[in-house]
């Protein structure tokens, strides 16, 4: 199974659900699960782990997925969107996206610049500064002190302390569901980062820090109507 499989398997939720096919991410996912069992026990990996093999292909693909659904919008804002791993891995970016990754980078003193590990990044082409560095994982406990530290490293530095750092995921363990009692993984959203967009049809109890994802696009139009002032 690869990733294009999985989009044509969204594309054809969204038909259905339209604007509100990013509640269904999970149940597309265990869609995705059976196909690629199927895919996979033609081929089975030599530990013979279906639930590994597919624990890799779902972490790696829906961070593509959530790129793509929101990279449309985001470039009818006028904004660009580069995948993290293809910015830290590629050799011989264009100017342009050169520019970004020194934008990005966090100074590590005498131990260099190294950019954070981040999955999507938003930034104006115009200039070529980055707006907003995003982590997108199945659950909060994948990644999300981690993703606290990377804001808390950006803020020390004048350069970066602008970049708003957020966390989409469908957020499969229900870390998110509720204010109270507040779980970890909620309290470091709360304090630490910038926001956090849950991609369910559940309900969860928001706030200024969590909410649906149908959010995202709206406050990051209101970021960029800041930064343009």
């Amino acid at each position: 199974m690869k990733f294009e499989d999985l989009k044509r398997l969204y594309l054809k939720k969204k038909e259905q659900f339209v604007s509100e096919t990013y509640k269904h991410i999970s149940e597309l996912l265990k869609e995705a699960k059976k196909m690629h069992k199927k895919d996979w026990s033609k081929k089975p990996t030599p530990q013979g782990d279906h639930e590994q093999s597919w624990r890799a292909f779902k972490g790696k693909n829906l961070e593509k997925l959530v790129q793509y659904i929101i990279t449309e919008e985001v470039e009818a804002l006028g904004l660009k969107v580069i995948n993290g791993n293809k910015l830290e891995r590629t050799t011989k970016l264009s100017k342009e996206l050169s520019k970004v990754k020194r934008n990005l980078a966090i100074d590590y003193g005498e131990f260099g610049l190294h950019l954070p590990d981040v999955d999507i990044i938003i930034y104006e082409p115009k200039n070529c500064k980055v707006l907003a560095a995003i982590s997108s994982k199945v659950t909060l406990r994948e990644r999300i002190a981690q993703t606290g530290y990377w804001k808390l490293k950006l803020l020390q530095d004048e350069a970066t302390k602008h970049i708003r750092v957020y966390f989409i995921t469908p957020d499969e363990d229900g870390t998110l569901t509720l204010k109270s009692p507040v779980k970890k993984g909620r309290a470091i959203v709360e304090v630490d980062l910038d926001g956090s967009y849950v991609l369910t049809g559940e309900k969860i109890e928001e706030s200024d820090k969590v909410k649906m994802f149908e959010h995202f696009i709206e406050d990051l139009r209101k970021l960029l109507e800041n930064e343009r002032r």
